[in-house]
């Protein structure tokens, strides 16, 4: 069994994270400032470490921590993630994102941890045009936010060469779904929970960010994975780092290939769950690209994970 230490454990998708690799035999500590996320998340018995990535004190927690605990690796998932929050507090966003992962590095560096699993975003590819984009195409992101998720990318890269490391990055499409009521996303900013409360009677009417994009029905694609596999993904990266026999994974796309607009999404909820969803069509928003669909086939070359569950599965 191997220990993984967690940042941003107590998350959306940490906490997703978590309950697979312990579904998996494997074992975590959580590193957390609960600015988002939430106790509840976790089970009783999984420690919790509250801190943030800027304490100055983080290089002397790590290495107290793993001396009465040895940790295998790092799952770095903590990180502010609003494009348009990043529009508007760019230097937030580098700081937070490009230099907690600094700090991180750092930390695990000093602690003696040799392997960490970096949480990346389909952001750094920016506007991708009509094809599914690979791992190769041209990272021109289009916003501050995927520009740090691309920084701490090379972050992580440069320092695993350096020091000899164990590496891998995954790029997240659109995540949504949830394994349970209380795992659920509860963020303000992501789609899937904004259509949901709107369809409960809970929310404002769903902002649609422009109807003019050059897709077919004028709303923004995107790829959308449930986040139960995503955390799949998550466990066969660990497994993966764990095998010193293989090279390190480096940079990997999840997603399921097929693209999904806003329009559709809101239809999949009206359709599942029998309501109507009230929206609004608004002005775009700075940052969006029109269409981001992953082409996932390097994944499942390297890892033998593929998505199995669909849209609909992610409404229920």
């Amino acid at each position: 069994m191997s220990t993984w230490l967690l940042t941003g454990g107590a998350g959306y998708i940490g906490a997703h994270v978590l309950r697979a690799l312990r579904e998996a035999g494997h074992d975590a500590v959580v590193l957390d400032d609960l600015s988002t996320g939430l106790t509840e998340r976790l089970p009783d018995d999984v420690e919790l470490v509250r801190t943030g990535l800027l304490d100055p004190d983080l290089p002397a927690v790590l290495t107290g921590l793993t001396a009465r605990r040895p940790l295998d690796g790092v799952v770095h998932l903590a990180a502010k993630k609003s494009v348009p929050e990043s529009v508007a507090k760019p230097l937030y966003y580098y700081e937070h994102n490009v230099g907690g992962t600094v700090a991180v590095l750092r930390a695990a560096s000093a602690a003696g941890i040799g392997r960490v699993l970096y949480s990346s975003s389909a952001a750094v590819y920016g506007e991708t045009g009509s094809e599914p984009v690979a791992e190769e195409f041209p990272t021109l992101p289009t916003s501050p936010y995927g520009e740090t998720k691309l920084a701490g990318e090379w972050a992580v890269r440069r320092h695993a060469e350096a020091d000899g490391l164990r590496w891998a990055a995954l790029r997240y499409f659109n995540v949504a779904g949830t394994a349970s009521a209380q795992l659920a996303d509860r963020g303000a900013t992501n789609l899937l929970p904004l259509v949901m409360r709107a369809a409960s009677g809970d929310g404002d009417p769903v902002g649609v960010f422009g109807d003019d994009w050059p897709t077919p029905d004028g709303t923004c694609l995107r790829d959308y994975v449930h986040v139960e596999d995503l955390a799949e993904a998550h466990v066969a990266a660990v497994e993966a780092l764990l095998d010193d026999t293989v090279s390190s994974p480096g940079a990997l796309n999840v997603g399921r290939n097929e693209p999904t607009s806003v329009l559709e999404v809101i239809e999949a909820v009206q359709r599942v769950q029998g309501r109507p969803v009230p929206y609004r069509i608004a002005p775009r928003r700075p940052g969006d690209p029109a269409r981001v669909v992953a082409d996932a086939s390097r994944i499942a070359k390297v890892l033998g994970w593929r998505a199995s569950r669909g849209v609909d599965r992610m409404v229920m």
